[in-house]
Formats: C-alpha cells, sequence, structure tokens
C-alpha cells in the first residue's frame, strides 16, 4: 500500500494585482519624485490585505511627462485608479528587458509574486485613470470640474489633481 499524500489549499485565498490589472488605491505619501500608495482592490474585488505601490512622476501622464509636479496630481488620502506595470521583483516591460522565462531558474524562484510588503510600480497615464475621490481642506469630498482640477462645493477653494475620466464599469450606484 503506497502513502496518501494530500494538498490543503485555503479556502480564501489572496488575490494578487496582475500586470494591466486596474486598481484602486488610497495615496499615503508623496515627495518630487513619487506617489507611495496601499492597493486595496483589483478591479471591484477588495483585498484582505493592502498592498503597497509607487507611482512614479513619469508614470503619471502619458503626455508631457517632464512637466508633470507629483504635489500637483495626488494628495495624501486620494483614492486613485491606477494601472499595474509590474509586480514586485518583476521587471518593467520594454526594450532592454528580457521575457521572464530567459532569466536563469534561480533568478525565477527569487522573484516574489507579491506580499503585503512588496511594492508594486503603477502607472495613470490614461484617461481614464487618476484620482476618483479627493477630500478638501475642509474635509469635503471635491468635485472634479477638468482634467487637471477638483474643486471644493463648500470652500469653491480649486486644487491641481490627475482627474480620471471615470468609466461607467467603475461606478457604483
Amino acid at each position: 500500500q503506497l502513502p496518501v499524500v494530500s494538498v490543503a489549499r485555503d479556502a480564501e485565498s489572496q488575490l494578487l494585482p496582475d500586470v494591466g490589472a486596474v486598481v484602486t488605491c488610497k495615496v499615503c505619501s508623496i515627495n518630487a519624485r513619487f506617489a507611495k500608495v496601499h492597493i486595496l482592490y483589483v478591479g471591484a474585488t477588495p483585498l484582505k490585505a493592502a498592498f503597497r505601490g509607487t507611482i512614479r512622476r513619469e508614470d503619471i501622464r502619458a503626455t508631457e511627462k517632464d512637466k508633470v509636479e507629483v504635489y500637483k496630481s495626488f494628495r495624501p488620502g486620494d483614492i486613485v485608479l491606477a494601472k499595474v506595470v509590474s509586480f514586485p521583483g518583476g521587471r518593467v516591460r520594454g526594450p532592454r528587458s528580457r521575457p521572464l522565462g530567459a532569466f536563469p531558474l534561480t533568478r525565477v524562484r527569487q522573484i516574489s509574486l507579491g506580499d503585503a510588503q512588496s511594492n508594486y510600480l503603477l502607472s495613470t497615464a490614461e484617461n481614464e485613470l487618476g484620482v476618483v475621490v479627493a477630500r478638501s481642506e475642509a474635509g469635503v469630498q471635491m468635485v472634479p470640474i477638468s482634467w487637471c482640477e477638483m474643486q471644493c462645493p463648500r470652500t469653491h477653494t480649486k486644487d491641481f489633481r490627475k482627474v480620471a475620466r471615470v468609466q461607467p464599469q467603475f461606478l457604483q450606484t
């Protein structure tokens, strides 16, 4: 009689952000080069634990990348729609990068496929991506008035943001 081997899976497996996925994040901090975010949703699916992500200055807009200023695009507390560009330990596909299979097997084993301590590289360089919810200094949810500005309905002050043109599939009624 042969011994029996069984494999038990966690009933509630964790969904991982994948390259190309649209994610919903909350901005934690900003500096001149990038915004640090916590990824809260992948598509419409909430995550059990937040993942860390970074939106680099050059990944905020598709055009005039050299004129982008992070503080005029995001503020801490903003809710942002972004696209995953690369996963932790992975490489951004570009002219110099090799396909994943081109790395030696030992390199592939070292790549983390994601955990709460990992850092995903994100982009908002599409019209449909960017800030979807922002609060003014008065604590009121701001209203988008253009692709680069939001306004407080109480104080009428305007703040710069990289505003997302939200698509119907991302609206909840």
